[in-house]
């Protein structure tokens, strides 16, 4: 099944390519990498305020964290000139996690994205990663994440 299929069987309709709110570009490309800038967690297209360990659940950081993937894919496809199977591999993601200082469930949280890029690109989703706690981020979101694909 390709990456098109997939997302259709998951009822996942990919975001146009969003505007940056500063200073940065969406994506960047270097030979066959593909660097996507930070994308914040958004929930009914507004950002998903919330931190981690003090009023928002993992459970709730993690949904967030698979909807942040579906519009990093967004963003993908436009990198990839809209075509995502040109996708080698998912090679990095690092996830911010807006958290109180005894939280600890960063890695859970993030596993709401790599999960689903797992399940959309297979093999090819499978992904070196990095998962932090930060005092906060941009809106008061709950997560943010970056990552790295390599383009065939």
């Amino acid at each position: 099944m390709n990456v098109y299929e997939k997302l259709k069987q998951l009822d996942i309709t990919l975001p146009p390519l969003s505007t940056p709110a500063a200073a940065y570009v969406p994506f960047v490309q270097s030979g066959n990498l593909v660097f996507l800038s930070g994308h914040i967690a958004r929930k009914d297209g507004k950002p998903w305020v919330g931190q981690l360990g003090r009023g928002t659940a993992t459970e709730e950081g993690k949904a967030a964290a698979r909807a942040v993937a579906v519009d990093l894919m967004g963003t993908l496809q436009a990198a990839c000139g809209g075509d995502l199977k040109r996708v080698k591999r998912i090679v990095k993601v690092m996830s911010l996690v807006n958290s109180a200082p005894d939280y600890t469930e960063h890695h859970l949280v993030t596993n709401g994205a790599s999960e689903l890029l797992g399940e959309v690109f297979g093999d090819a989703g499978k992904h070196a990663r990095s998962a932090f706690g930060v005092a906060q981020l941009p809106f008061g979101v709950c997560v943010e994440i970056e990552l790295i694909a390599e383009l065939g």
